[in-house]
């Protein structure tokens, strides 16, 4: 046995990745023998595989999207909560654990976000927050990601309160203090028991990770691949541009190469074909207007010459009016 007491690991800690009934039950994780009759009916269960993750029906949706949220206030409805929980993301689906029987609040409950991005605003802000006047806690879904996982009702789960003589340590509330006292290595390793991560303690300041899907790449790795599209595609602007401005500068370049290499005689030709446009047009103006007074002045004699017929036929006419 190695020795671990040192003041270098005075107020560190280390969290459980993998569950085990008997190290749950120790302050510092390193108890080798089971301490209570929780601990032992939870041995049990988990020797025997008498639990299965996957077989609640109501534990539906993504886990790693889904958050655990206790310690809630038994006068908080699902709306309350909601109203609360959406303040870190998209909720998907929320469900408040009831007594079965009478239906009221248990006191915990699971939210499903849209995204693991907002699950994990909310596992690492949300945690200590107050509803209803009620401080929360906040947790991933130890039920199905967390190895040889035994829930609370068959004497495993993690936390508790010390008046119920039944604290479980590793978890986020109540993690395994640093060993100040020797190791038992054989003896955790014979019991499958998770090693104390000896010069990796955290601080109860430090947030410890959430798991995280298989293959998918961290934040990190997202914010670099999105540096370099944003770089991708920058490159391709900048390229499309020169060949736009290169074609045009050829366009240009053409046009003046063809403006040399036509002779004079060509471009007078196409001014004289310019200018005798220019005067069909204007002749055309003037026979248009030619026309225009050669039928106006029709259009008068035809008017005289009513106005003379019609004063003809008056005075040839008797005159109705006149005394015999």
């Amino acid at each position: 046995m190695s020795g671990g007491g040192n003041n270098n690991v005075v107020n560190k800690v280390f969290y459980a990745t993998s569950y085990h009934p008997i190290q749950a039950g120790s302050i510092d994780g390193t108890d080798v023998a089971p301490h209570d009759n929780g601990v032992r009916r939870a041995l049990l269960c988990y020797n025997a595989g008498l639990y299965d993750p996957c077989g609640d029906s109501k534990a539906a949706g993504d886990p790693y999207c889904t958050l655990f949220v206790g310690r809630i206030s038994h006068l908080t409805t699902e709306e309350t909560l909601r109203e609360a929980m959406s303040r870190y993301g998209k909720v998907k689906s929320l469900r408040l654990v009831r007594h079965i029987v009478t239906g009221a609040s248990r006191g915990y409950a699971f939210v499903e976000y849209e995204t693991e991005k907002e699950m994990r605003r909310a596992y690492e802000d949300a945690h200590h927050s107050f509803i209803d006047g009620r401080e929360i806690i906040v947790d991933y879904n130890r039920q199905q990601l967390m190895p040889g996982w035994i829930p609370r009702r068959l004497g495993g789960g993690l936390g508790g309160r010390k008046e119920s003589g039944q604290l479980r340590f590793g978890g986020r509330d109540r993690p395994f203090r640093a060993p100040l006292r020797p190791i038992p290595h054989e003896d955790l390793k014979k019991l499958g028991i998770q090693l104390p991560p000896e010069g990796r303690y955290m601080s109860r300041t430090q947030i410890p990770s959430s798991p995280r899907r298989k293959g998918r790449v961290s934040d990190r790795e997202e914010a670099n691949y999105m540096e370099r599209e944003e770089e991708f595609e920058e490159q391709r602007s900048h390229s499309r541009r020169e060949r736009s401005d290169h074609g045009h500068r050829r366009r240009s370049k053409d046009r003046e190469e063809r403006y040399k290499v036509e002779s004079r005689s060509d471009r007078e030709e196409r001014s004289r074909g310019r200018e005798g446009r220019y005067g069909d047009d204007k002749e055309e103006v003037s026979v248009s207007k030619r026309s225009d007074h050669e039928e106006e002045e029709r259009s008068r004699k035809r008017h005289k010459h009513r106005r003379s017929h019609h004063h003809r036929r008056r005075s040839s006419s008797p005159d109705i009016y006149s005394s015999d």
